[in-house]
């Protein structure tokens, strides 16, 4: 019996990513996006960075941390010819994730004021990733070069 219908493979034979995948590369590597999007504005792309990172210790430690998402999207299209690295990525994800929440937790229990709404929804989403890549059987076989033959 077929896990998964011929449409959720591809020409290669490997299950097609989904769509919570790009997601949680997106996510982790928010900074990075952020970056891009500040280099594009010229004019204002020094205050857009300001009003996200007001410390730049933090922009350094988001460039740091999204390092694994950008070579997770470097990675995509040698699953086949790198199928150790590409096994060992999904739990890379995983504990960057990990310890972006632990950072988070961490800033919003030193911070004696209320806690931003956005912090919050970002703790959230970076929760539902990891839950996303640990508990998502889909995902998961995305990882394991026995399904993508």
């Amino acid at each position: 019996m077929l896990k998964y219908t011929p449409d959720d493979y591809d020409a290669r034979g490997q299950l097609r990513l989904p769509l919570s995948f790009w997601a949680i590369l997106l996510l982790q590597a928010r900074t990075w996006v952020l970056f891009v999007m500040a280099g594009a504005s010229r004019q204002q792309g020094t205050a857009l960075l300001e009003l996200f990172y007001p410390d730049t210790h933090t922009f350094w430690l988001g460039l740091g941390l999204g390092v694994p998402a950008a070579v997770g999207l470097l990675l995509t299209g040698y699953r086949q010819r790198l199928p150790r690295l590409w096994q060992a990525l999904r739990w890379v994800l995983m504990a960057t994730l990990a310890v972006m929440l632990l950072l988070q937790g961490v800033s919003l229990w030193q911070q004696d004021d209320l806690s931003s709404p956005l912090v919050m929804f970002v703790s959230l989403l970076d929760v539902l990733g990891l839950l996303a890549l640990w508990r998502q059987r889909r995902l998961a076989d995305c990882f394991d070069p026995t399904q993508n033959h």
